[in-house]
């Protein structure tokens, strides 16, 4: 094994090194992955545009949480994964050549997934978002934010036998939307065109379910105004950029059930990850198409900037160590 390896280190806002480290050792019912790669989240961009409350330099590796690879190395006590086994792992040091992870935050991937990417913490992070959506068959969804979470939802709920309207502002999300089993497309253009057109494509009741895809403001207000009364808004965008604003005045009208589906219990990520591992070995979910950029390590700025930009034709990246 190597005594050194390379990892990022953000240096300030916009401003990334590639460092080299000492590769950790694992201690005890630890493992060493030697990583794969790692997809790219959007809850990178606030450390990455420097907002008040960041720190620079980060921890070499920091940052990334979405890193699959092969176990290099098992500390004491550590049952069940040996060397050579093709994990997914929870860590926060991914975008590195090597990390260390908690045995019992490390799943393994079966045959069925060799050679695939496989980002677990964000496949897990839609699977658990569906969970928590409660659709049945029969209900419509309206999926506001047709990004590589919001696309993953499309297919869940299409799956599910809900019908799906899929909002989004660019023609490439809408397509992908139609891919993934959208039975509707609506243009995220102008609030009123759209909450009219809902209304119509609903006969008037709007959306037993919504989920909010973004993370804006303006999103989240949409997404309120079309959930019918007594449904359930779900908010899955990624609301930390600052305070928001809530029409508390239609929640409360509308007997709104409100749920913030994000999680911040280990076990509940790797339950969500279980799921992502069952459901696409076994074809129900394929997330391939949706890893549309792909970097080496080198590249990670521009990877982030991709992932805050948003180009056309941009989904989801990896970063390939």
């Amino acid at each position: 094994m190597r005594d050194e390896m390379r990892a990022a280190v953000l240096t300030g806002p916009g401003q990334v090194t590639i460092e080299r480290v000492p590769v950790p050792a694992p201690g005890e019912r630890e493992v060493l992955v030697r990583l794969e790669g790692s997809g790219v989240c959007a809850s990178n961009l606030a450390t990455w545009e420097g907002m008040p409350w960041t720190q620079y330099p980060t921890q070499a590796g920091a940052l990334g949480h979405e890193g699959w690879g092969v176990i290099e190395a098992v500390g004491q006590g550590v049952d069940g994964l040996k060397i050579g086994d093709r994990v997914a792992a929870l860590t926060y040091r991914a975008y590195a050549e090597y990390d260390l992870a908690s045995a019992d935050s490390v799943l393994k991937l079966p045959k069925a997934l060799d050679g695939k990417p496989f980002p677990g913490e964000a496949l897990g992070c839609a699977m658990n978002i569906f969970r928590r959506s409660q659709l049945e068959e029969g209900q419509t969804v309206a999926i506001v934010g047709i990004g590589f979470l919001g696309a993953l939802l499309t297919r869940l709920a299409a799956s599910s036998g809900a019908r799906v309207i899929a909002i989004s502002r660019r023609p490439f999300s809408l397509d992908v939307a139609r891919a993934m089993g959208a039975h509707e497309l609506v243009a995220m253009d102008d609030h009123a065109r759209i909450i009219e057109r809902v209304r119509q494509l609903t006969d008037g009741k709007f959306c037993d379910r919504v989920i909010e895809a973004v993370g804006k403001q303006w999103p989240l207000d949409l997404s309120a105004e079309l959930t019918a009364e007594r449904g359930r808004l779900v908010i899955a965008g990624y609301h930390q950029d600052g305070p928001r604003q809530v029409n508390m005045q239609l929640w409360n009208w509308r007997g709104l059930d409100v749920v913030n589906a994000h999680e911040r219990d280990s076990r509940v990520y790797l339950e969500g990850m279980r799921a992502a591992i069952d459901a696409v070995a076994s074809g129900a979910l394929d997330p391939s198409p949706l890893f549309t950029h792909a970097y080496p390590l080198e590249k990670l700025a521009e990877a982030l900037d991709a992932t805050r930009d948003r180009p056309d034709g941009f989904l989801k990246a990896v970063v390939t160590s």
